[in-house]
């Protein structure tokens, strides 16, 4: 199955998603931002299985990873190159941030993440580093959203921190 055919699989059975929204609209995105399925191909490849989560007023796709646990293989990384070089003393293999900008990827918002849990049940066992502002990042900190006893909660966390359990959603506008 090509990528065109995942994704729209994918589309058509999650309508609760993208209530109202046409693949065809979708399509006619894709075809006119060809740069953004090498994106979508990384995040499908990392365990995302990315969808369009509908936003209401907004005239904005969005594309995100909808995996029910955060990608797989987008686990055990800290938030940020900083808090990366801060690990000197066994650093995991990347960061969050870095993996999402070299792939033109953005990491969710709280905003985005609560979106996201009203059309299903997400990081339930996991747990997802979300963009964090800088009055956060700057004392060394960084956010990171889970579900548990069927709520939502924002945590914080040492930035240098990793786990095998914490990875990173991402979010490609077209």
């Amino acid at each position: 199955m090509t990528l065109l055919q995942t994704l729209q699989a994918r589309f058509e059975a999650h309508p609760e998603r993208h209530p109202g929204l046409a693949w065809q609209t979708v399509a006619a995105r894709l075809d006119a931002q060809p740069g953004v399925l090498s994106a979508l191909a990384w995040m499908e490849q990392t365990g995302g299985e990315p969808d369009v989560l509908g936003l209401p007023q907004s005239e904005e796709l969005l594309y995100c990873d909808c995996s029910k646990e955060t990608p797989a293989g987008r686990r055990s990384l800290c938030y940020d190159e900083a808090a990366l070089k801060k690990r000197a003393k066994n650093p995991p293999a990347d960061s969050a941030v870095r993996q999402a900008q070299a792939q033109g990827i953005a990491l969710m918002s709280r905003a985005q993440y609560d979106a996201l849990q009203t059309v299903g049940e997400f990081d339930c066992k996991t747990s997802s580093w979300i963009s964090t502002p800088e009055s956060v990042r700057s004392l060394g900190g960084a956010l990171f959203c889970e579900r548990r006893y069927g709520m939502v909660f924002t945590f914080h966390n040492g930035a240098d921190s990793y786990y095998s359990v914490r990875g990173w959603r991402g979010v490609l506008r077209l």
